[in-house]
């Protein structure tokens, strides 16, 4: 078959201060093809995914990944279909996943990526219930936060990728109570009327500390963070003893530009003797085969429930990244560049 000359991608030209400015710090550029060399695979993205994470990289402050370089492609994660192939054990027509995102085709070496079941699952949910989202929350949960049969768990930011699925992962997994906050009413009723979750609140609507003492006014046993400032506080002020929180991300933060005030109550790590870990998925991929297994056979039942919030085009991929950023999706933020 005929080769595309050329690709669309988008590149970081500013580190931005505060929120991005999609208009200031991102450009889409189109940029020719080189042929796959040996080892190599050419391959049309299909599916993109925007995380929280990518903020950090636009940042060149010292993190634990290296930040995005200026005037070069962003990666993230992606699902394809391979076009060309100069790679062992790769084919014309093979599906894979791999972190060459935010553009429309990618020449990268094979060994970067791997290949995915399109018959087990649609190809979107390698990017979310069966991606890296959902091995964070299985990891965070289980292994992190040491989930135990009869907990009663919290969690901030529970309509996201990550948070839906911890919820769910914990009810299917025995706990006694499981709480969640989001930023609508809407987003609560599905918390608690699809997803499960025995309770749930919308943190608009008051102080998160006394919605969430109303929720659990016998405390929580693990608190799993996605959002972090007044969230923390309110989860660190309702812990019990012994309690454990896993810390996936801080997403009301990444945008700041003054530290946030809170926790102000940290001190109480001492009196309740709780454990506060951060979680890296990238620190738990040997639990990935056992991850896939068990999860996709619950998504296959309907015993666990996923939604992804859609956005078409390769040009529309900076505004998915801001409207995530803002709270704009349910479950995953995808960009799909199917015709």
């Amino acid at each position: 078959m005929a080769l595309p000359g050329t690709s669309r991608e988008w590149h970081l030209i500013a580190r931005p201060e505060g929120w991005p400015d999609p208009e200031r710090d991102f450009a889409l550029r189109e940029v020719e093809i080189p042929e796959p060399a040996e080892g190599q695979v050419l391959v049309r993205n299909l599916h993109l995914s925007v995380d929280p994470y990518m903020r950090g990289r636009m940042s060149d402050a010292k993190s634990y990944v290296e930040p995005y370089a200026l005037g070069k492609p962003m990666l993230g994660g992606a699902v394809g279909t391979v076009v060309a192939s100069r790679a062992e054990g790769f084919a014309e027509g093979d599906h894979v996943l791999h972190h060459f995102g935010w553009r429309e085709y990618a020449v990268f070496d094979a060994r970067s990526a791997v290949k995915v079941d399109p018959g087990l699952a649609p190809l979107s949910t390698y990017l979310g219930v069966l991606g890296m989202t959902g091995l964070t929350a299985y990891a965070g949960l289980l292994r992190v936060a040491g989930l135990k049969e009869g907990d009663t768990v919290f969690v901030s930011g529970a309509a996201g990728a990550v948070g839906s699925q911890v919820g769910q992962l914990a009810r299917l997994k025995g706990a006694a109570r499981v709480i969640g906050s989001a930023g609508s009413a809407e987003k609560v009723r599905l918390l608690t009327e699809e997803y499960g979750f025995h309770a749930a609140f919308n943190y608009k609507d008051g102080p998160v500390r006394e919605q969430l003492a109303e929720a659990a006014p016998d405390g929580i046993d693990v608190y799993f963070d996605n959002v972090g400032g007044e969230h923390l506080e309110a989860a660190i002020a309702s812990i019990k003893l012994h309690g454990r929180i896993a810390v996936c991300g801080m997403i009301s933060q990444y945008n700041a530009t003054e530290p946030s005030p809170a926790p102000r109550n940290l001190a109480q790590i001492i009196a309740k003797r709780f454990r506060m870990e951060g979680l890296l998925v990238g620190d738990h991929y040997d639990l990935q085969p056992k991850f896939v297994e068990e999860v996709s056979a619950w998504v296959r039942s309907g015993e666990l429930k996923y939604h992804e919030t859609v956005v078409t085009g390769i040009e529309n991929t900076a505004d998915a990244f801001m409207g995530m950023l803002r709270g704009e999706n349910t479950g995953k933020m995808l960009v799909t560049l199917e015709n």
